[in-house]
């Protein structure tokens, strides 16, 4: 019995069952023709109709599977779903931790591609699952796992720290829902620009998608890097385990990791031991993101809190700026490094003003298809223009009724930050194609000094509007990463579409109840020490409040802070070669002065292994440190999140 297909129709999943005749989609991993070859990983600029349908119909021919392979079935929804949740969960979790969230799609795609083999050892009358089945996967785990987390622990997260008090579930659920969903919209006519016609690269959707053909193509490096991302995903399970756990037993047992080793040391009368965090903390997720980010921004990381905890640290508490060493970052250090971090990345963003001009550009050609003989198929294949008016509009109404509705901003400055995302997810997607970056912080800012500026004095509209921009720009962005490897791989994007948009309801449903949880109140929230939800709250409030209620050390430092980072920004981007190998990361020094000690030390630590393994086997280094890192950070994030919900439930039900 051969597989049936229901393409184009909402809802409908092939089915594979036990028994079917399956493509698995690698007889299709090489081209099927004799003809020139197109490089669909490399930027073709604009070409013309002509150039554009040739190229088309060459896909159309010599990649596109959609029609032989299965791809949105419901095996594949649900793990990728059940995956995406996860991870949901996971990123949140590094939010909280370290300001950052990762990027879930190689991490799906091959824990996918393991799991699944293990479970036909167990039921060996499944088929394989199809590379495109694993794409599908990879596109509601992205959905699930990054689409739906970047508002909770940002905006919430800095609304809770300046309110202390939680946003009810009512309006929390729906808005992560509704902008998430805004983003895989928005995502549908760039991709037609973007990925169709321009050929950006997103270097993450090329990743992803030569791993998949590596994996099924049984290539043994790629199945080898498959299971040391399941090793250290169970290591960095383990190590959360060892140093988080609370239960009475095990804390007994004596195998418990210490939280943190502090470091002695008095300087100027000031007990360093008292500052926030000095000291190191064994945890693999830290090590892991060092691995990950670089030597670069983690020797400036490390650079960078030396000089706050061993120089200034001392003389601002001496002068009594801040009422003890404790406050170090949170009464003192916030400031300038968010002002560092701030600046430069707005400054970052201004310089490229070439791909902004570029964005909008595009936007007039994005609802432009293939003309000429590909056109027919290629309706086919797309999302069409009625689904976006009906996905769109909708949940446009409903983005600016909630904001109405939840936080009192008012309906045009609603409809105003509804624009701003489209018009931001432009910029976010242009740049995250070429540059493999997305810009959200930087753009999250310009939102914030819009409403500034409309609606003075009014924290709350401040954060409110700016998480509906920074979110569906971050969706969108990431999403069309997805659509790149999905066309690398010959998929059909109308029904990968439907495959991200069924990924935000796994994620939403995953992320909302696991934010209560596992911040209960605002002083489980402080526990953290959450660098992104501090930054927003200290740019919503030097915004609004203006600056005059800060230390004056601390206005000092904003200033010298965000003069640095306009400096480092521009010397980025015009210095010689030779001297930019030597500048500090911008990033680094501004994010070191927002995080404890600890974590730049293990950053630190994390890029240092990294450097030494690929000076002593560049081979491996290159094949091995990332899917080791991911996993590290991926498993000790996520079992750190069971344990403070399991933690938090506990106290809940003991009350």
């Amino acid at each position: 019995m051969t597989d049936e297909k229901n393409n184009g129709n909402i809802g409908d999943l092939e089915a594979t069952n036990a028994g079917d005749v399956v493509h698995t989609g690698a007889e299709h991993v090489e081209t099927r023709s004799e003809e020139p070859e197109f490089d669909l990983t490399a930027p073709a600029g604009l070409p013309t109709d002509e150039e554009f349908e040739r190229r088309q119909q060459w896909w159309l021919k010599n990649v596109y599977q959609g029609k032989d392979v299965p791809q949105l079935t419901v095996r594949a929804v649900i793990m990728g779903g059940i995956l995406g949740a996860l991870m949901s969960i996971s990123n949140l979790y590094t939010t909280l931790k370290v300001g950052w969230s990762f990027g879930v799609a190689i991490t799906a795609c091959v824990l996918s591609y393991v799991i699944w083999k293990a479970i036909r050892v167990v039921l060996p009358m499944l088929t394989p699952m199809s590379i495109l089945e694993n794409n599908c996967m990879q596109s509601t785990a992205s959905a699930a796992g990054y689409s739906t987390g970047a508002t909770i622990g940002t905006a919430f997260g800095a609304l809770l720290l300046i309110t202390g008090v939680h946003i009810g579930w009512q309006i929390v659920l729906p808005w992560t829902l509704v902008s998430a969903a805004l983003g895989v919209f928005i995502a549908v006519p760039m991709k037609r620009q973007m990925i169709n016609r321009e050929q950006l690269t997103f270097p993450s959707g090329v990743a992803a998608a030569e791993t998949l053909k590596s994996l099924y193509g049984q290539s043994k490096e790629a199945v080898t890097q498959a299971y040391s991302l399941v090793a250290s995903l169970a290591f960095g399970a383990v190590t959360g385990f060892l140093g988080k756990a609370e239960f009475p037993w095990f804390v007994n047992s004596g195998f418990k990791l210490p939280e943190l080793l502090t470091f002695g040391g008095v300087i100027k009368g000031v007990e360093l031991s008292k500052m926030p965090a000095f000291g190191f903390e064994p945890s693999a997720l830290l090590i892991g993101a060092g691995m990950i980010v670089g030597l670069r921004v983690s020797v400036s990381m490390l650079i960078g809190a030396c000089l706050l905890y061993l120089v200034f640290g001392p003389t601002i508490v001496n002068m009594g700026e801040i009422p003890d060493a404790s406050k170090l970052i949170k009464g003192w250090g916030l400031w300038p490094g968010t002002a560092l971090l701030v600046t430069s990345g707005l400054t970052s963003f201004a310089l490229q003003w070439k791909t902004i001009v570029k964005a909008f550009a595009s936007a007039k050609l994005a609802s432009q298809g293939a003309s000429g003989g590909a056109a027919a198929e290629l309706a086919e294949i797309e999302v069409p223009g009625k689904w976006l008016l009906a996905g769109l509009i909708p949940l446009a109404i409903i983005m600016i009724a909630l904001q109405a509705v939840a936080f009192s901003i008012s309906i045009p400055l609603g409809l105003l930050s509804v624009v701003m995302s489209f018009f931001l997810s432009l910029v976010a997607c242009r740049a995250t194609g070429e540059t493999d970056i997305t810009p959200i912080g930087p753009m999250g800012k310009i939102t914030q000094l819009t409403y500034a500026i409309l609606a003075p004095s009014n924290i709350t509209t401040n954060l409110m509007a700016a998480s509906v921009t920074a979110n569906i720009a971050s969706s969108s962005a990431d999403l069309l990463t997805d659509l790149k490897s999905g066309y690398l791989l010959g998929a059909n994007a109308r029904k990968q579409f439907l495959a991200q948009f069924m990924g935000v309801f796994f994620g939403t449903l995953a992320i909302v109840p696991a934010w209560y949880l596992m911040v209960p109140d605002k002083a489980a929230l402080d526990k953290f020490n959450p660098p992104a939800a501090n930054m927003w709250r200290a740019v919503a409030e030097a915004l609004v409040k203006g600056i005059d209620y800060l230390p004056e050390t601390a206005r000092i430092g904003l200033l010298i802070g965000g003069t640095i980072g306009i400096v480092l920004a521009i010397a980025e981007l015009y210095a010689p070669a030779k001297i930019k190998r030597f500048l500090p990361s911008s990033m680094g020094l501004g994010l070191s002065w927002v995080v404890p000690f600890a974590n730049s030390l293990s950053f630190f630590i994390g890029a240092t292994l990294a450097f030494i393994w690929t000076k002593v086997s560049k081979r491996t280094g290159e094949l091995y440190i990332i899917p080791v890192a991911s996993g590290a950070v991926a498993g000790e994030s996520l079992m750190c999140a069971i344990l403070a919900m399991i933690t938090a439930a506990g106290a809940l039900m003991a009350k």
